[in-house]
């Protein structure tokens, strides 16, 4: 499905609100009923917070605002990456108030290569008859295939457009390579806790927020800080629903301004949005942590990346792969008890699902991550595995090749063959590897926990095995 492209000349400030927030009786202006996320939304760069590397003098992207529309030579396309409510949005809006330009909002959601087309011939007849430059805001590009992708490369190449593609993953993985050498790719910052604060701030004291017909309570500021998650537009989406509900529940105070207590943005947000992309860097990035907390024997790190990507509803049966993986990758023979755990767990989130399921998940989880740590075996085996690549494979033994079939024994195939059950601890002096590959050692156990204990049986072993 398509969708009609959002074009936007310079002319009238279209962001320009009259004081109050949406649902007050103190305006008349119809932009007041925008969102108070949308209505203080930054105009200029030096309203931005919190992506101070990338605004400041003379930055790439700064060269981008301030260029002119019919200076092609300083209008290169960017893709600003980075996760929600960090301002891809605003920066976009911020580059296509230059003067000369034309703003053009697609979403990779519902637009489709017909859009991208018509946008192209507009830009083209917008540059030929009135010398404008066209900016098309692409948000989440990362939903467009190859193909919508592939359209918009000659109007990019040519500076037909100036593309301003939004993503929340990683465009190295979502954003095909032509199309990235010919952009710049600015990464946005989370917000720390201080942006959020000074955002607040702002929206509570200036005309186009609550223009300051409310107070919020130092409590209340510090929770919605703490439960925004870095995330600008749910804090600002949290104050404006905290007061309305303050609002109602006040009486009427003459020119007093309304207190915005903690418990109203309670009310307000039920619960913190966990910022979790099952396909992207989040994905990755929690696993990874997840892995590595697990290796390093932290437990409580470990339950609480497991914690995260249940809530997140990351399907069981990947994390419960993890779990086994983990087993064998970093305990192995150190306890040899971790990997049938672990497979137990996997066994029995996929017979009873979830939600119960995260409670083996989470007994796995103690268990490998409180076990002793040992990579030896799997370490031995890439060893072996590089040998057999480099061409060390070498001839099987004869005495230890097949001698079942007819004609085999007349080979000389088994003979010499020493069974091993008819010698004392059932270990025969005889050679077991290649002649090129003789005396060779791939397994060295650690000193930690079962392994420990085998050390001196492997020593005894290989002295019986070539005495």
């Amino acid at each position: 499905m398509s969708q009609e492209p959002n074009l936007f000349s310079d002319g009238p400030d279209q962001d320009s609100p009259g004081p109050g927030f949406a649902g007050s009786s103190g305006t008349s202006s119809g932009r007041a009923l925008d969102p108070l996320a949308v209505r203080m939304r930054p105009r200029t760069l030096a309203e931005v917070v919190g992506q101070e590397h990338l605004t400041f003098p003379g930055s790439p992207l700064n060269q981008l605002v301030e260029a002119s529309g019919g200076d092609r030579a300083g209008a290169s396309s960017v893709i600003l990456w980075g996760p929600p409510g960090v301002g891809k949005t605003t920066l976009a809006h911020v580059i296509s108030h230059a003067p000369g330009r034309t703003f053009v909002e697609l979403s990779a959601i519902t637009a489709g290569v017909k859009d991208v087309r018509q946008v192209i011939e507009n830009a083209r007849r917008e540059r030929e008859m009135y010398s404008r430059t066209t900016v098309l805001f692409l948000d989440e590009i990362h939903r467009f295939s190859k193909a919508q992708q592939d359209a918009l490369l000659p109007a990019v190449e040519n500076r037909l457009v100036v593309l301003v593609a939004a993503t929340t993953e990683n465009p190295s993985f979502s954003v095909i390579s032509p199309l990235l050498s010919r952009s710049l790719m600015l990464t946005l910052r989370p917000l720390d806790d201080e942006a959020v604060g000074n955002l607040l701030d702002r929206a509570v004291e200036s005309d186009r927020g609550l223009a300051g017909q409310f107070t919020l309570t130092e409590e209340a500021r510090n929770f919605i800080v703490r439960i925004a998650g870095a995330d600008a537009r749910r804090s600002l989406t949290v104050l404006e629903a905290a007061a309305g509900i303050a609002a109602a529940q006040t009486e009427e105070t003459g020119d007093e301004p309304i207190s915005i207590t903690e418990s109203a943005c309670a009310e307000a947000s039920s619960e913190t949005v966990l910022r979790y992309d099952k396909n992207g860097d989040q994905h990755y990035d929690v696993v990874s942590a997840f892995i590595k907390s697990i290796r390093g024997s932290d437990v409580d790190a470990a339950l609480h990346y497991l914690a995260r990507m249940i809530v997140a509803g990351e399907d069981p049966r990947f994390i419960a792969r993890r779990v086994v993986i983990s087993a064998a990758e970093d305990i192995g023979m150190a306890d040899p008890q971790a990997l049938p755990i672990a497979v137990a767990a996997s066994t029995a989130v996929a017979n009873i699902g979830m939600p119960e399921g995260r409670i083996p998940l989470a007994e796995a989880v103690t268990y490998l991550a409180l076990a002793p740590k040992s990579n030896a075996s799997y370490r031995a085996l890439d060893a072996a595995i590089a040998d057999v690549k480099n061409g060390l494979a070498g001839q099987v033994p004869m005495h230890l090749r097949d001698a079942h079939y007819p004609g085999a024994k007349e080979l000389g195939h088994g003979e010499g063959y020493k069974y091993s059950h008819d010698y004392p601890h059932g270990v025969a002096d005889q050679e077991y590897l290649p002649e090129t590959l003789r005396g060779k050692r791939y397994y060295t156990p650690t000193g930690n926990g079962m392994e420990r204990s085998m050390t001196e049986r492997l020593e005894n072993l290989r002295r019986l095995l070539r005495p």
